[in-house]
């Protein structure tokens, strides 16, 4: 019997972890999650001038909504003065991750993530794009979506934010259920497909190269069971008989799962296999960025990993897509896209070579993650 009393362990016992919540949780909340990990961090956010009350309101306000899914979500929404508090605790509290503009900024973006993922996938809100968002639901599958994401909300999780308030796990459990976890997919980034060329980075002799890598663009099908569109493979010819000249040290192919709604390719994935057994390229020579939903993401997502690789800070790169592409990526509407979804340019074109061949410069600073777009943070 004893035997028997050690196996069943305690009568109760704490709350449990969730891998994959967790990892998105990292991923899309680094400010917030951090603070769920750190009870002091946590308890200093939920005290900070103001922030009590604040709190008080917001859990009442879920409360009288009685059983009332949608007023229950609706009221998880932080308004704009209980934002401005957030970003206030944030901002003086002890720093927990790294933001190269602030605290408040990155607590400004992830309560605006939490605000975007609980109007899209919990109040029908119009994604920013038809890709995205939950897709076409009977009101049966909205109704057990809503339902399991609150009740997942107010189950306790271990290292989660629900102590000082649930709207984080509610918008964790939302891409959950709709399963929208795409930001997670691949981690980590240096390893698996990417293992090799990764290695290969850290000993490299960048100065023998004259672009430290080809930037390929994702350019997603839109046919349903097609791994590659017809655009894609152009690029990817375009991309073999550059890297044939020998003056490019890698190759980034960069595309999520993204085109047509729904796909189960990774477009990076299918871009990395129909080089190497089509074209022969080195797989080591080869990196996936397999996130990027957009070309704005294309850019930005392909910096961040040259920074990952040790590129030098300023070395250049060429983007290679086709002419349409390659235009629109040197247009000033562009540049205002660029501003509005990302708040920065992820880096500067230098000159142009032919119509599908640019020289990019990337930025440094193109690090922050912002959860309003959960699926390419």
């Amino acid at each position: 019997m004893a035997a028997l009393a050690v196996l069943a362990g305690p009568a109760s016992a704490g709350p449990v972890g969730d891998g994959q919540l967790a990892a998105l949780s990292t991923r899309l909340f680094p400010l917030l999650d951090a603070a769920g990990r750190d009870p002091v961090a946590l308890e200093r956010l939920a005290t900070a001038p103001g922030m009590q009350a604040i709190l008080r309101t917001r859990r009442a306000r879920r409360a009288a909504c009685g059983a009332d899914l949608t007023c229950r979500a609706q009221a998880l929404i932080w308004t704009d003065q209980e934002a401005a508090a957030a970003r206030r605790a944030a901002a003086a509290a002890t720093p927990l991750v790294a933001a190269d503009d602030g605290l408040a900024a990155q607590a400004d973006r992830e309560i605006a993530g939490i605000n975007v993922i609980v109007r899209t996938y919990a109040l029908g809100a119009p994604p920013a794009t038809a890709i995205d968002g939950p897709g076409t639901l009977s009101p049966q599958d909205r109704q057990a979506r809503l339902q399991a994401a609150d009740w997942l909300a107010d189950t306790p999780r271990a290292g989660s934010t629900q102590a000082f308030d649930p709207s984080i796990d509610y918008a964790l459990a939302l891409l959950d259920v709709s399963d929208r976890t795409d930001a997670i997919g691949h981690e980590p980034l240096s390893g698996g497909a990417n293992a090799a060329a990764m290695t290969r980075a850290k000993t490299l002799d960048w100065r023998r190269y004259r672009y430290g890598a080809m930037i390929v663009t994702g350019v997603g099908p839109e046919i349903e069971g097609e791994p590659l569109s017809p655009f894609g493979k152009y690029h990817l010819r375009l991309a073999a008989q550059r890297f044939a000249q020998g003056d490019v040290a890698f190759i980034i192919v960069s595309g999520g799962r993204a085109h047509p709604r729904g796909t189960p390719f990774t477009e990076a994935d299918e871009m990395r296999k129909a080089l190497i057994e089509r074209y022969r390229i080195p797989p080591d020579a080869i990196v996936g960025e397999p996130y990027a939903r957009h070309t704005t993401t294309n850019l930005r997502n392909a910096s961040r990993l040259l920074t990952q690789m040790g590129a030098p800070a300023d070395g250049e790169t060429i983007i290679i897509c086709n002419p349409l592409q390659s235009s629109y990526i040197e247009s000033a509407r562009f540049t205002e896209r660029n501003a509005a979804e990302l708040g920065y340019q992820p880096g500067r074109i230098v000159r142009r070579v032919s119509p599908t061949e640019l020289v990019f410069r990337p930025a440094r600073a193109a690090d922050r993650v912002d959860p309003r777009d959960p699926l390419d943070p």
